[in-house]
């Protein structure tokens, strides 16, 4: 999504663009570069994540040799985090931009264009910048946040021209997803959540309301596949006003296409209402612990009685809750584990996710676990099993890493095989059958990851 912005930023500027997302569209290293020699770029960027840092560097590396010419600039949370760090680890990386980068892209082909002979110290006038002057590292002031989100580009005019929706799964929406933002940035304080705390702001900035819906329409229009919206606001229901006023205006609209959104337990009932009648399908909601203590530590700002009364309001209006618990987190014990795996079922969401905390470079919960010492490693590469999953990192005084990765398996193995729960799924894709390829994808993707802990035994 944040590459595709930057496409139609710089597209609207003039620029030949060329976006890839070679995961998703299955395309092997070699590829991606015969794809880089007949296109040519002058700058080249690639989005980074902590766990992926040495690949994206290797494949940087591996791109700037098939376009010598080129500049390399790499983006994203990790280098957000780390730009100096990071900078260092290979010559063939020319500038890392930090934070929100469209913008900061659009400055840098805008400067390399006018002024390709000037010496690189002017690049001082570029916000958001980290590049080297003669071996030294310099880091330009950080860029503010952008507040006027409406003068943005539809990113779902890049994903139709680019992408393919069919190539991305989320198991809280209808597949196929079209997945947007009706705004930047969260106002909570959460200590482990990475994007507020490198990439978007911990200030929630919006588009109008007008503006998000007119995106709406447009998904309706040009993606005559697309069974939902998903929007990825950190959260969404963060200004209840806004939120009512927004589904009030989808309903206006007679837009048809359900939706998804990220939300916190504590979304009323009345505005829940409105979200129902706006079209809202789900909400991808962090309960994160059963524990009060393990929240406060957290500054997640929620109690467990706001959450279960949020459950029982979402429930009422008919909104499904996609319940993500974190296990792992200042305070854990095995008491508290088990007050977690029962504070699921008890609230019984419509699907849940149990996963170890991961930390990771920038935010408060990494420079805790480090300076506690619970950080087993500090080499990236092992932030990634040989599957290519997430490796948990984290050794507390009285739970391991490989304990929390196991209670993970069992938790999910013990909501997802009651009968209460199997009983539940089958009622609801007979009465609602459009729930049906999504359980049934949900289910393939997920049974590996579901019945781990049980294969690894055998």
């Amino acid at each position: 999504m944040w590459l595709s912005y930057a496409t139609g930023i710089l597209e609207e500027s003039g620029y030949s663009v060329e976006l890839i997302d070679a995961p998703a569209a299955g395309l092997e290293l070699p590829q991606l570069l015969e794809k880089a020699k007949l296109f040519q770029p002058n700058l080249i960027v690639l989005d980074t994540s902590t766990p992926s840092i040495y690949n994206d560097i290797e494949v940087a590396e591996k791109l700037k040799e098939a376009v010598p010419d080129s500049r390399i600039v790499l983006v994203g949370t990790h280098v957000s985090a780390l730009p100096d760090q990071t900078i260092q680890l290979s010559d063939k990386i020319d500038y890392i931009v930090r934070g929100e980068y469209d913008f900061t892209i659009l400055d840098l082909a805008r400067f390399l264009e006018n002024t390709p002979n000037v010496e690189r110290r002017s690049l001082n006038s570029i916000l958001g910048l980290t590049y080297r002057d003669n071996g030294k590292i310099i880091n330009t002031p950080e860029r503010p946040l952008f507040t006027e989100l409406d003068k943005l580009p539809f990113v779902s005019k890049t994903y139709k021209k680019y992408l393919r929706i069919e190539d991305y799964f989320n198991p809280n929406a209808l597949y196929p997803m079209a997945t947007i933002v009706s705004g930047r940035g969260c106002p909570n304080n959460c200590i482990f959540c990475v994007y507020p705390q490198t990439i978007n702001g911990r200030v929630y900035r919006y588009r109008s309301i007008e503006n998000v819906v007119a995106e709406m329409e447009y998904i309706q229009t040009a993606f005559p596949q697309a069974k939902s919206i998903f929007f990825e606001d950190d959260t969404l229901t963060a200004n209840r006003q806004r939120c009512k006023e927004l589904a009030d205006f989808i309903e206006l609209k007679k837009i048809t296409i359900p939706w998804t959104a990220n939300a916190r337990a504590d979304v009323d009932f009345e505005t829940l209402h409105h979200l129902k009648r706006g079209g809202c399908r789900q909400l991808c909601v962090g309960f994160e612990s059963g524990n009060q203590d393990i929240l406060n530590r957290m500054r997640k700002g929620l109690t467990i009685e706001q959450a279960k009364q949020f459950m029982a309001a979402a429930r009422k209006v008919g909104i499904l809750v996609h319940g993500c618990f974190m296990v792992g987190n200042p305070g854990e014990t095995r008491v508290t584990l088990k007050q977690t795996v029962q504070y699921a079922k008890e609230l019984n969401p419509d699907t849940v996710q149990f996963y170890p905390v991961m930390v990771y470079p920038g935010t408060e919960a990494y420079q805790w676990y480090k300076d506690q010492g619970y950080l087993t490693t500090e080499d990236y590469r092992q932030w990634l099993t040989c599957d290519g999953l997430h490796n948990c990192v984290i050794n507390l005084p009285e739970i391991t890493s490989k304990e929390l990765v196991e209670f993970c398996d069992n938790a999910r193995k013990e909501f997802y095989l009651r009968p209460r729960y199997i009983f539940y799924k089958t009622t609801q894709m007979i009465l609602h059958p459009r729930e049906i390829r999504r359980t049934v994808k949900s289910f393939r993707t997920f049974a590996k990851h579901l019945f781990r802990g049980s294969l690894k035994s055998d």
